[in-house]
């Protein structure tokens, strides 16, 4: 077996189809490039996978893992029976599925729109004031966004009384009807402008020749964003789209836990995230928090190997 291995190897070598090993020191100085990022991600993401015996442990500081009780799947048991694991699940499902439905697709809209402006200067304009709040933390944002809602003096509800659409200022972040509006709409606006520049970078690969012929077959702008653009794209959104809903369990933690702050709204901004650091990590519960964040995982990789294997069947997907 071994010689018919390095047989088919010197014959792939001669016909000019370079193997694994050969197109690895070809691109030697790539490979070079990449392991820095590969040694960080074992260590902050491989090594740090073994505190996952917490999870089945009673494990208290002080003790290591080894002298700590194997409890098996109790700190699961206690989350699944837990009076506040339907609230959980309930606000992280639909809090990230309201992130996906309207946040996925507005990069992708945006960039159309971008790519179809002739005006370079405010075109430049455009993009810088929607990248900038990328770059802002969610410190800075959401005492931005809290400052424009607050009852007094902000300038929502100064907004709203002057247009006569409400008599008095509105305590919105006190409300839970308005926290998942709020949330979604803020989240976009932070990332609408940098998620956008990956698709403006696809739509720069299509042959302008292509808008020239459909241009000159009649085609309008909007039947060449649908006919041709769409589709040149369509691979790069499908492999953001599977990472996003291997996410979906993701619903956020920084934007909640800042314009969340107020407890009258905690039945609606609970999520999986605040709810490990608000019961686990708080009240030193290390084992239980480290429970539900294997459960979360668990369902991340499911999510993410099944948009995987039904994007296959289009022949595009990350493995």
């Amino acid at each position: 077996m071994a010689q018919l291995s390095v047989k088919k190897s010197l014959e792939s070598s001669v016909r000019g189809k370079p193997n694994g090993f050969t197109r690895f020191f070809r691109q030697i100085d790539l490979q070079l490039m990449v392991i820095p990022a590969l040694i960080l991600i074992f260590i902050f993401s491989y090594i740090p996978m073994y505190g996952i015996l917490m999870a089945f442990q009673d494990y208290k500081i002080g003790r290591s893992f080894s002298s700590s009780p194997w409890v098996g799947f109790k700190h699961f048991s206690y989350f699944f029976n837990s009076p506040e694991f339907g609230i959980v699940m309930r606000n992280t499902i639909v809090i990230s599925f309201l992130k996906f439905l309207i946040g996925f697709p507005a990069p992708v809209i945006l960039a159309l729109m971008l790519n179809e402006v002739r005006k370079m200067a405010f075109k430049r304009i455009v993009q810088t004031i929607t990248y900038l709040p990328h770059f802002m933390s969610w410190v800075i944002l959401g005492g931005l966004v809290s400052a424009m809602l607050a009852v007094d003096n902000g300038s929502v509800n100064m907004l709203l009384e002057k247009l006569s659409f409400i008599d008095k200022p509105i305590n919105f972040l006190s409300l839970p009807q308005y926290f998942w509006g709020i949330l979604v709409t803020t989240n976009v606006w932070k990332e609408i402008g940098f998620g956008s520049i990956v698709y403006l970078a696809a739509i720069a690969g299509v042959d302008p020749n292509t808008y020239e012929a459909a241009s000159i077959d009649g085609a309008s702008r909007f039947k060449q964003i649908y006919l041709i653009t769409l589709p040149s794209i369509m691979p790069v959104v499908v492999i953001f789209m599977i990472l996003a809903i291997g996410n979906l369990l993701s619903a956020g933690f920084e934007d909640i836990l800042i314009l969340a702050a107020n407890p009258a709204i905690r039945d609606v901004s609970d999520v999986l995230d605040t709810y490990v650091v608000r019961v686990g990590i708080d009240n030193y519960r290390y084992s239980y928090a480290t429970a539900v964040g294997v459960f979360k995982a668990v369902v991340s990789v499911g999510l993410l190997s099944m948009a995987n294997f039904i994007a296959r069947r289009s022949g595009n997907s990350l493995w």
